[in-house]
């Protein structure tokens, strides 16, 4: 029998908690389960299969995408889709270092304002999250293009030839995807540093302590978790984007983004584009479960 228990005030038995919490989240849970759970479980299946000689899917389980991936191939051993790999976390962390800290001033410039001005300094950088991203890399091709001062100036300085765009190559998609995701950096960073009690910081200036030992062991810890989301928010979405790199970085620039997109939508090869979207998956939940443990920690302390 189903002992009664008091819960938040009221009598009531763990059955019907149950029965509660599930009416509550069930939907959520639903949600998850069918558009997120089964897809990458179908994903992590076709990633084993193989292709017949008319290249359909065959449902026989094999590790050849797997070796394909790793540069094994009918011609012997290529490094090509390592170099992608490699390009793709390089590229994820060098956007994540240049996104946060240009966000993190920023987020301490807009704590600063007033009421009216810091809800302005808000909209303007949610306002490129409501814009489609497509728009906003032809944005930049326009931006890059040789007749304007970007691209003039450039060429003065004889960084590129006379009468060329700064795209297609490694600097516009850098661009690109910085500021796609400065805004995933500004926002958690600004609600953390909307927080910051400054009367430690009042305090530590007080006890003369220097400059770097107040950022260090004040302003840093409190700021920790809105840092820690914001690397997450940045890094996690930078390592899958095809889109940018596609538009301004040319053929030559290829993440593994675009290679998954190349093999679904051109080479029609599902298992292998299942393949590397599994690796990308596993690389995503190696960051989440990182920063899972990192937050931990930190709690500890």
């Amino acid at each position: 029998m189903d002992e009664p228990l008091v819960w938040q005030g009221r009598l009531t038995a763990r059955r019907r908690l149950m029965r509660e919490a599930w009416s509550c989240a069930g939907g959520g849970l639903l949600w998850l389960t069918l558009f997120l759970v089964l897809p990458s479980l179908l994903v992590g299946g076709m990633a084993f299969a193989g292709r017949d000689p008319y290249g359909q899917v065959v449902w026989d389980f094999t590790l050849e995408n797997f070796r394909r991936l790793a540069g094994f191939g009918a011609l012997g051993w290529s490094p090509a889709y390592f170099y992608i790999l490699v390009r793709s976390l390089w590229l994820a962390l060098v956007v994540t270092l240049f996104s946060v800290g240009l966000a993190y001033p920023l987020a301490f410039f807009m704590a600063g304002l007033g009421p009216r001005r810091r809800a302005l300094a808000l909209a303007l950088v949610a306002i490129p999250l409501c814009t489609n991203l497509i728009i906003r890399t032809y944005a930049w091709e326009l931006l890059l293009s040789p007749q304007l001062p970007p691209a003039r100036l450039a060429a003065w300085l004889g960084l590129i030839a006379p009468g060329e765009a700064l795209y297609p190559g490694a600097l516009g998609v850098y661009l690109g995807m910085i500021s796609y995701s400065l805004p995933f950096a500004v926002l958690p960073l600004y609600t953390n540093v909307e927080r910051l009690n400054w009367s430690q910081v009042e305090a530590a200036r007080d006890l003369y302590a220097p400059g770097w030992q107040v950022f260090a062991r004040v302003i840093l810890p409190q700021t920790l978790p809105g840092l820690s989301a914001a690397v997450v928010l940045t890094f996690v979405p930078t390592l899958g984007i095809f889109a940018i790199a596609d538009r301004l970085g040319g053929a030559t620039f290829m993440l593994v983004g675009n290679a998954i997109q190349q093999q679904f939508s051109a080479s029609r090869d599902y298992p292998f584009g299942a393949a590397l979207s599994l690796v990308l998956i596993l690389l995503t939940l190696a960051g989440l479960l990182l920063y899972r443990r990192h937050q931990r920690e930190t709690a500890l302390l």
